[in-house]
């Protein structure tokens, strides 16, 4: 009966969002302050993005020193060095049983309502987990969101989940998971190398999000389904599946230089491309770009991919020589993900697997501070009487 009732909410509340009118221009009031840019709303020693000069560091180590060199848990271990989190147990093996007692939720994920999507069942197998084992909470959210996400895959294309390998590194097993088969050892470390890449980056809406509800003492698994929730919009970025349809519209090198001309010309937004923060190169796209040739030379794809980055890097400094607008975190997820043949629809749902360490990480940092989150506005309606 919960599990009907909570899968008909779900449904319903996914309605509601897609019938919900876009703002209108013409009624919206313009407030410089609206999307918090420049405010600084946290200390933290988790993650500092440098945008002028393209540099992401997690705790004192740059992004290029950890993606590619150390295993997923490995990056982890290093992000909540401060918090009191599994003692001194090695987080493979520590994840590897949340793995093990998350699969024992997936016969929720499998009752679920048909019409959910991979991500929404996610959020559904992480409402349901109990969080009064053994294990901290944020090894058990952690390490549960890579069973719901392969579970959930599989079920949404009708064949039989795969239960977790205790004794694999997280990429594996969730290669392993949505494939029921042990990856290719290029594809595997790929993976890794992605879900490293996107551990933390500062204070993004979802990780704003979740420290906002960390800060009013609600669980940490209410933290993190609230930061999915952020996570799930189109503005928040984290879901590149659009950059494929652009190289899949492309299709030939021969092609890139007009394609891209004309959707210029049409003054279209070059997916891919530019970045919020960013005022030169994504460091995150060189490390995911390095992570390629791990899988070998022989790609199509991936020449094709290189070949529209040349011509549109190009084509953007001619159009917008005043605007430096490089190549971004997103462009490079996408080919490397389909490369190792994720489908693009669980982009979302991945992004927010590798995520979740992080998040959590910025919720133990805010309650340490023991203060609610709680600004002000600036009433700009009519007065009374």
């Amino acid at each position: 009966m919960i599990n009907a009732m909570l899968s008909s909410y779900l449904a319903q509340t996914d309605k509601e969002m897609t019938m919900t009118e876009a703002p209108d221009p013409a009624r919206m009031i313009p407030d410089p302050t609206a999307g918090l840019e420049g405010v600084v709303a946290a200390t933290t020693k988790l993650s500092h993005v440098d945008g002028e000069n393209g540099i992401l560091i997690l705790r004192g180590k740059r992004i290029e020193d950890l993606a590619g060199k150390a295993p997923f848990e490995t990056a982890v271990r290093h992000l909540w060095q401060d918090f009191d989190i599994a003692g001194g147990a090695a987080l493979q093996a520590v994840f590897g049983q949340a793995r093990i007692a998350a699969f024992a939720a997936v016969p929720l994920l499998e009752d679920a309502a048909p019409e959910l999507s991979v991500f929404e069942r996610m959020q559904l197998g992480l409402a349901a987990l109990p969080l009064k084992g053994d294990l901290p909470d944020a090894v058990a959210i952690a390490g549960a969101l890579p069973v719901f996400l392969a579970a959930s895959h599989r079920i949404a294309s009708g064949r039989v989940p795969v239960a977790p390998d205790n004794t694999l590194e997280t990429a594996t097993d969730l290669l392993r998971m949505l494939t029921g088969a042990l990856p290719p050892d290029g594809h595997a470390a790929a993976l890794n190398r992605y879900l490293v890449t996107i551990l933390d980056h500062g204070l993004n809406a979802s990780t704003f999000t979740a420290r906002v509800i960390g800060s009013t003492q609600a669980n940490l698994k209410q933290a993190v389904l609230g930061a999915m929730g952020a996570l799930s919009g189109p503005l928040h970025g984290g879901a590149p599946g659009p950059v494929l349809d652009m190289i899949d519209a492309i299709g030939q090198p021969e092609n890139a230089q007009a394609w891209i001309g004309e959707a210029l010309a049409r003054k279209e937004r070059l997916m891919g491309f530019g970045h919020r923060i960013y005022r030169t190169r994504d460091p995150r796209a060189d490390v995911l770009k390095a992570g390629l040739k791990l899988l070998g030379p022989d790609n199509p794809k991936v020449r094709l991919a290189e070949d529209i980055e040349t011509a549109a890097l190009a084509a953007l400094k001619r159009a917008k020589p005043d605007r430096p607008l490089e190549t971004n975190v997103e462009f490079y997820t996408a080919v490397l993900l389909d490369a190792i043949g994720i489908d693009r629809t669980l982009f979302t749902p991945l992004f927010a697997t590798g995520r979740t360490p992080g998040w959590c990480a910025h919720v133990l940092e805010q309650r340490q501070t023991g203060k609610l989150i709680r600004p002000s506005s600036r009433y700009v309606g009519p007065q009374a009487g």
